[in-house]
C-alpha cells in the first residue's frame, strides 16, 4: 500500500464567479467543503479534503488537500496541496493557475502552472530540494490544448448537473505527460448512506480512465496508470461516483473505488458543509471524540 497515497490521489481528483458586493444572497450555496477519509483494508490511512467555491462571477476556485495519517501517516509522511483558479467562459471552466505542491519527509515538490484565457498553455515552473524556481521548457505538442486534472474534473461534475450523466473527455498536461482523462457513465444507481459515508440518494456510477498520448511516458506502466492497470487485470477500473448535493454548485464525489494487487481502496464522503448544512458521517464523529 505504499505506493498509493501521492499517485492516486493526484488522479483522483484521481477528480467560479468581482468583488464581494456584487455575490448575491445565496452566495454562500456556491460554496461547498467536503472531508473524505479514504480506507485500505479497513484501515484509515488518508483524509483528503476539497473546497469547491464558485461565489465570484465568472470565476473558479478549487483546492485539495490531502495527507497520510495514522499508521500509514508514520510509515509514509506524505502531505499534498492541489489547487485550480480559473474563469468559466461559456459555460467551460478554463484555467489560469494551477499549483500542486506536495512533501515528502522534509522534502517540497511545487509546480505551478499558468494558462491564457483563450485556452493555451503558457508556462510550467518547478521548484523543489534541489533547485530554485525554473522555468521549464515543454514542446507544445505536449501542452497545446490542455488543462489540469482539477479542471477537467469539475467540468464533469458540472456535466452531470445538466445531463445526469458522469462523462466527459479532457487532454491534461501532468508536467511531464500529456493524457486523455476519460469518464465513461456506466448507470444510474441509488446509493445508501453508511457510518462512513454521509450520501444516501441517486448518484450515477462511472469509471475514470487514463489514456497516454505523448510526453515521457515510461514503456512499464507507473503511478496511477500502473494502479489503473491492476484493476483492469481484476475487472475493475476506478469507479467514482457522482451526486448533486447543492441545488445551485456543481455535483461531487460522493464515493471512489479502486482495485489493485494490493487490495482495494475506498474513499467515502465523511464531512459535507454548504451555506447552513453540515453533514457529518457517524464513523468520522466516532474517530475524532476517541
Amino acid at each position: 500500500m505504499l505506493l498509493w497515497p501521492g499517485s492516486t490521489l493526484r488522479a483522483l481528483l484521481i477528480l467560479g464567479f468581482c468583488t464581494l458586493s456584487a455575490v448575491d444572497a445565496n452566495a454562500d450555496t456556491l460554496r461547498q467543503q467536503l472531508v473524505y477519509e479514504v480506507y485500505a483494508g479497513g484501515i484509515h490511512g488518508v483524509q483528503v479534503k476539497m473546497d469547491i467555491d464558485l461565489r465570484k462571477p465568472g470565476r473558479y476556485d478549487l483546492v485539495m488537500g490531502a495527507k497520510t495519517r495514522g499508521f500509514l501517516g508514520s510509515l509514509v509522511p506524505w502531505e499534498g496541496t492541489f489547487e485550480s483558479h480559473g474563469w468559466v467562459v461559456k459555460g467551460k471552466y478554463r484555467p489560469k493557475k494551477h499549483q500542486s505542491t506536495a512533501s515528502w519527509r522534509d522534502e517540497v515538490d511545487i509546480k505551478e502552472y499558468l494558462y491564457n484565457k483563450n485556452g493555451s498553455f503558457k508556462s510550467l515552473r518547478i521548484t523543489d530540494e534541489k533547485r530554485d524556481a525554473e522555468l521549464k521548457e515543454i514542446p507544445d505538442e505536449v501542452t497545446n490544448g490542455t488543462i489540469d486534472a482539477l479542471t477537467a474534473t469539475l467540468q464533469v461534475l458540472k456535466n452531470y448537473n445538466e445531463n445526469g450523466k458522469c462523462e466527459g473527455e479532457s487532454d491534461v498536461f501532468d508536467g511531464k505527460r500529456r493524457f486523455k482523462q476519460i469518464f465513461n457513465h456506466e448507470e444510474s444507481v441509488t446509493l445508501e448512506k453508511s457510518k462512513y459515508n454521509i450520501y444516501g440518494g441517486p448518484a450515477a456510477q462511472c469509471i475514470v480512465e487514463v489514456v497516454p498520448v505523448n510526453g515521457e511516458w515510461h514503456k512499464k506502466p507507473r503511478g496511477w496508470l500502473s494502479i489503473q492497470e491492476q484493476g483492469r487485470e481484476k475487472g475493475t477500473m476506478p469507479t467514482v461516483w457522482v451526486a448533486q448535493l447543492s441545488e445551485n454548485g456543481p455535483a461531487i464525489p460522493v464515493k471512489i473505488r479502486i482495485k489493485t494487487e494490493y487490495g482495494t481502496l475506498f474513499m467515502h464522503l465523511a464531512e459535507y458543509q454548504n451555506a447552513d448544512t453540515i453533514l457529518v458521517a457517524e464513523k468520522r464523529v466516532t474517530e475524532e471524540e476517541e
